[in-house]
């Protein structure tokens, strides 16, 4: 039997696939399914926090988070070679973010600015660390095009050491033991498994879920102090997005069955739009309760707003 075999072909314009990095390639890296290629290639799990970050007179790409441990993660694009400017602007937003993990992602690495960043690497706090990617684009015959990133430098042993590092308390062994059991509970749920894809557990008191937009997505809260359950739909930075949505108040709140708590928070780059259960995080047996109350919410609030995002 002779297998057919054909070729791997590298498309090296990336520009006549993504024209523009801001109106182009960010918004398209920031969809969920993209940013899980990335978090794959440089072993993090990434949540998009914020695209198009506002930083002094210039804006950074992506402003994203560590799912399971909350670190600040920054992502500057160039979909060409590596130059000076660039390496400069990626130093000043680490800085201005207070970014702990830094991502370059670059059409073509030069091997000046490789060592810079394995430079930076070893000579940094050992808590900040700097990646540097190429992004690659292939093709077999009339194939769709394959995205790929390839790590060219990253910090040695750092996302092993810092994890090992951590030593959770109490509380956060309790947050992890909820989401570990939450997890369990939704997924095995047919209709909840349609409308969301499963998160890792995490120490943190948060939980994010994609709505289908990089402006927004939903939440849940663990207020431990009150006792509080919090399901929100955040809002990053886009104030139009909140008052189109409160514009349409009456008829999401009536979809959804519930009223919300509106929150534009104007003196803030986010906005939330949330609603709040009391339960007892003490009592593991009455967690499937809260749980169903969670599935039950997070499914009609994806539901209602998300015709109007």
């Amino acid at each position: 039997m002779v297998v057919k075999l054909d070729k791997l072909i590298e498309i090296d314009d990336l520009r006549s696939v993504w024209p523009q990095e801001a109106l182009d390639f960010t918004p398209w890296l920031a969809r969920e399914e993209n940013m899980e290629l990335l978090s794959s290639a440089v072993g993090i799990e990434i949540a998009v926090d914020e695209t198009e970050s506002s930083f002094g007179d210039c804006r950074v790409d992506i402003v994203a988070s560590e799912s399971d441990t909350g670190r600040t993660i920054i992502i500057e694009n160039q979909l060409e070679e590596t130059n000076h400017d660039h390496l400069g602007k990626l130093i000043a937003y680490a800085a201005g973010k207070s970014a702990d993990i830094i991502i370059w992602l670059v059409k073509n690495a030069r091997d000046d600015h490789r060592a810079a960043i394995e430079w930076l690497n070893n000579n940094t706090d050992e808590k900040i660390g700097f990646f540097l990617c190429e992004i690659k684009l292939f093709k077999i015959g009339d194939s769709a095009l394959a995205p790929k990133f390839e790590v060219i430098e990253k910090p040695n042993n750092w996302v092993k050491e810092n994890r090992k590092a951590e030593m959770p308390n109490e509380t956060k062994r309790r947050r992890y033991e909820y989401w570990n059991r939450f997890n369990d509970y939704a997924f095995r749920n047919e209709t909840f498994s349609r409308h969301f894809k499963r998160r890792k557990p995490s120490f943190e008191h948060w939980m994010d879920f994609s709505i289908g937009s990089s402006a927004c997505h939903l939440a849940i809260d663990l207020i431990q102090q009150r006792n509080e359950l919090v399901l929100e739909l955040y809002i990053g930075s886009d104030k139009d997005l909140y008052d189109h949505l409160y514009a349409n108040k009456c008829s999401i709140e009536n979809e959804a069955g519930m009223q919300f708590d509106w929150r534009p928070l104007r003196d803030k780059k986010a906005s939330r739009i949330l609603i709040t259960r009391q339960v007892d995080y003490n009592d593991s047996n009455a967690w499937p309760q809260q749980f169903d109350w969670i599935m039950d919410t997070l499914i009609k609030m994806k539901q209602a707003f998300k015709k109007y995002i």
